[in-house]
């Protein structure tokens, strides 16, 4: 019968399991699913699904079931959602307005709490449901500072409290929050230094582990220790040791015998983004465990680190954009990149952030050295086109300039507009074919999900394109110096260091390749 078709929303969190591990367990997944059994069957509502999240918070709406709850719901595949509580549905203020007054409303569901008597059928309870969310809000960021106080404390009195220990350790048997030294990884870890300082480099080390049949740390923490260990940066198919897995241990002080901890933090108690915290916020307590690495061998390390960097830096003609190259999303300067293979070495920039901490923290931005070179001469010769005055660009134009411009980003923008445009028509073909029973329900969550995130992609495109036209179109006249300075870089040839650092102030490298350039005579509120 239409109208009575309910699912249940089950959800156990990790607050929840400390209540049920001491004898409560009114909030397990088997008491709410009886509870809430008990309560369909009595207001005679159909079960035709159950949707369960455990070990999930009710502050984001990224739970598995849930996404998969709210995307049956825009299908129209029930009427009626019951959960125990409405904090059981979510605890983010948010969301309640979000999905219990808006989108479950718009889609003709209805939202019951067993408990607490939320009911979104009743207009007279809109209130209470909002204190509620407030409520339940609040308690979630108590209880967010009370664990992150906690935290702190342990930290700042030497225990570890890692998920993982740092790879040459593991924890003592006897206490948890202890350090104790894994034999075999600290030999390798041992060895790893020795190579550099008989003179091999990051990615040589790593070949020659490699080479070996040395595990990399991820495998073996799951295939020797037995972890359960994920790690953010891993791609499947990698088996080899890689330049930055060699050069995080080169500089890992935990080798001394050190806890460091605190290094990053999640930008709220709603928000699962990482941030990295400034070396002086990092909680670092000395002599906690034994030792790996002697602290003359580690500061011998650290040194011969930045004299290699400086010797590369020095031979190579391509340090003309150091220091100037960042990265547009987290505004860190750009690092270096070097071929892993062959006799080509230096060849380009790559993201900081994505290179030290991984994807978790930013995408990986990177440019070619060629490519850069290429697009800051072509932009240096446009500019200088550009801010001529008209009477000169008369005089010069039969000088050979790069190829026209004028026209490019309209053109782009219009590109953009015509491939979104083409995505939310395949977006709807696609529901069809989901509707007359072409594609499975699995094909269609799939194909939608692909479309809309390219659909984000393009709106972010479109949105740095405009950005572009409006600096291009509200660019204020520039000085008579600065237009006298430009003839001379109507036709350069050669980029070098003094013409990059008088021209540019920064080139921001964004993740899909294309590059925003601030010369130092634009306005600086303009960039």
């Amino acid at each position: 019968m239409e109208g009575n078709r309910a699912v249940l929303y089950l959800r156990l969190s990790k607050e929840d399991i400390d209540k049920v591990n001491r004898g409560d367990d009114s909030a397990s997944i088997k008491n709410q699913r009886l509870l809430l059994t008990d309560y369909a069957l009595a207001h005679k509502f159909k079960i035709i699904k159950v949707y369960s999240d455990d070990d999930e918070s009710g502050l984001y709406d990224n739970r598995p079931d849930f996404e998969k709850m709210m995307m049956d719901a825009k299908l129209g595949q029930f009427d009626i959602i019951i959960a125990k509580t409405q904090s059981r549905f979510s605890r983010n203020m948010e969301h309640i307005e979000k999905y219990l007054h808006h989108d479950l409303p718009n889609l003709g569901i209805r939202f019951i709490g067993v408990v607490d008597g939320v009911d979104t059928d009743n207009e007279d309870n809109k209130k209470s449901r909002q204190i509620n969310g407030l409520v339940n809000e609040w308690y979630c960021e108590d209880l967010s500072k009370n664990i992150r106080s906690s935290f702190r404390a342990k930290m700042k009195n030497g225990q570890f409290l890692g998920s993982s220990c740092p790879y040459g350790y593991k924890k003592d048997p006897g206490n948890h929050n202890h350090l104790v030294i894994d034999e075999y990884a600290a030999q390798v870890v041992k060895r790893i230094y020795q190579l550099y300082l008989s003179g091999y480099g990051k990615t040589k080390i790593g070949a020659i582990l490699s080479s070996e049949g040395v595990q990399i740390p991820t495998l073996y923490k799951r295939e020797v220790l037995g972890e359960k260990y994920h790690n953010s940066r891993e791609i499947e198919t990698t088996k080899t040791w890689s330049y930055q897995t060699i050069h995080t241990i080169l500089n890992n002080e935990t080798y001394l015998g050190h806890l460091i901890q605190n290094k990053v933090n999640t930008v709220s108690y709603k928000d699962k983004k990482k941030k990295i915290l400034p070396r002086e916020r990092w909680i670092i307590v000395k002599n906690t465990h034994d030792p790996i690495i002697e602290q003359e061998v580690f500061d011998t390390v650290q040194r011969l680190q930045k004299s290699r960097t400086r010797s590369v830096g020095s031979m190579e003609a391509n340090g003309v954009f150091s220091g100037i190259v960042y990265c547009a999303d987290c505004k860190h300067a750009m690092s270096r990149k070097y071929a892993r293979r062959g006799e080509k070495g230096f060849t380009g920039y790559i993201c900081k952030t994505y290179k030290t901490q991984g994807k978790r923290f930013c995408e990986s931005h990177s440019v070619d050295i060629e490519d850069l070179e290429e697009a800051v001469l072509c932009s240096i010769k446009s500019e200088a086109k550009k801010i001529l005055r008209e009477e000169e660009i008369d005089e010069l134009k039969k000088m050979r300039v790069c190829g026209e411009n004028k026209n490019y980003d309209e053109i782009q923008l219009e590109s953009i507009q015509r491939r979104m445009e083409k995505v939310e028509k395949l977006k709807r073909k696609t529901y069809d074919s989901y509707m007359e029973d072409l594609i499975s329900k699995e094909e269609y969550i799939k194909y939608r999900s692909d479309y809309d995130n390219e659909i984000r992609e393009l709106r972010r495109q479109q949105h740095v394109m405009n950005d572009k036209i409006n600096f291009g179109q509200e660019r204020a006249v520039r000085s008579d110096g600065w237009t006298k300075d430009f003839k001379n870089y109507m036709n350069i040839k050669k980029l070098t260091r003094d013409v990059a650092l008088e021209l540019i102030e920064k080139i921001e490298v964004s993740s899909d390749g294309s590059l925003t350039i601030y010369y130092r005579f634009q306005n600086p509120n303009e960039s």
